[in-house]
């Protein structure tokens, strides 16, 4: 039975597939210090009997015994001969660059899908929105179309693209598709799910009927609602750029969580996403599992390109 494992190196992510055995018999072959030297330079490159006896200082019938051994035990194959001085060379390569001894029991249930480098607090925050290795939540964007009292177009709906890459690194896809425009949502009455809601609430109406319920809300008294308010601090934000990440209770199902990326402005809800992607670590810094729990951010164009690019955590 394969399985993978991953690792972190220099701040990448590799994958390596291992092989299980529930049988330690069957790893026998590697329990010898000269079969280990073997193994180890053939998984350099595929290469031959002789050439392993030249490199190690081994004699060659020794290094043909050891080869067997590895042979018999499934642990490297013969990928190609090639005549050498009148007789048939054999290249041995790893069948696997990985083995591993399978004790029975000891099986833990995922909450979520292991990544390294990623902190528990970002776990935490994004359960169960990420439940047993699989996605369990809608990302709902504002539709392109006019919609809501105001008729308004989402232009902010491609940043979910970018919100959808970073959630891909803890679970896979949910079995049922996992995007939702906001008019579509509100029409099937499923606003009783986990959902991620990307736009603020010109843009996204099921952010305009959370509104209320959130720690960091927006404004709604004068069109067109570029203002957000906090609870904790009694400040009034009006920049553009202004975001926020929060993550609620679902109101429509307290068994469900809801959690919010949106602006005062599309470059707000992009600061938020840019926020929630790069900068998770310093965001979620003062969360603490609480059931409502808002951040606050400024994005900042850095390059003068005319697009945000960076962003100042406020609150």
């Amino acid at each position: 039975m394969d399985a993978k494992i991953i690792r972190e190196k220099g701040g990448k992510l590799f994958s390596k597939t291992v092989r299980l055995e529930e049988n330690p018999g069957k790893l026998r072959g590697l329990l010898n210090d000269q079969r280990w030297e073997i193994l180890k330079l053939i998984t350099e490159r595929p290469i031959y009997p002789a050439e392993i006896a030249k490199r190690l200082k081994m004699h060659e019938q020794k290094v043909y015994y050891h080869i067997r051994q590895l042979e018999i035990n499934g642990i490297i194959k013969v990928i190609s001969k090639v005549e050498k001085k009148g007789a048939l060379a054999k290249f041995y390569a790893p069948t696997c660059y990985g083995f591993a001894l399978d004790l029975p029991g000891g099986d833990e249930k995922l909450v979520d899908f292991p990544v390294p480098g990623k902190s528990d607090k970002l776990r935490q925050f994004l359960y169960p929105h990420v439940n047993g290795g699989r996605m369990d939540s809608m990302i709902v964007v504002g539709s392109p179309d006019p919609h809501g009292p105001h008729q308004v177009r989402s232009r902010d709906g491609h940043y979910a693209i970018e919100l959808g890459l970073f959630l891909g690194q803890f679970g896979t896809c949910a079995k049922e598709f996992s995007a939702r425009l906001d008019v579509d949502i509100k029409a099937e009455g499923r606003t009783n799910m986990n959902l991620f809601l990307v736009g603020g609430v010109l843009t996204n109406v099921i952010t305009k009927e959370l509104n209320p319920y959130l720690p960091v809300r927006f404004l709604t008294d004068k069109f067109p609602y570029r203002s957000v308010y906090s609870q904790k601090t009694n400040k009034t934000y009006h920049d553009d750029n202004i975001g926020i990440i929060s993550k609620v209770v679902n109101p429509n199902n307290t068994e469900k969580s809801i959690i919010i990326l949106a602006g005062n402005t599309n470059g707000g809800t992009k600061a938020a996403i840019i926020a929630f992607t790069r900068y998770t670590d310093k965001i979620l810094g003062k969360y603490n599992g609480e059931d409502s729990w808002a951040a606050l951010v400024r994005g900042f164009d850095m390059d003068g390109d005319g697009k945000i690019d960076s962003v100042k955590v406020l609150e």
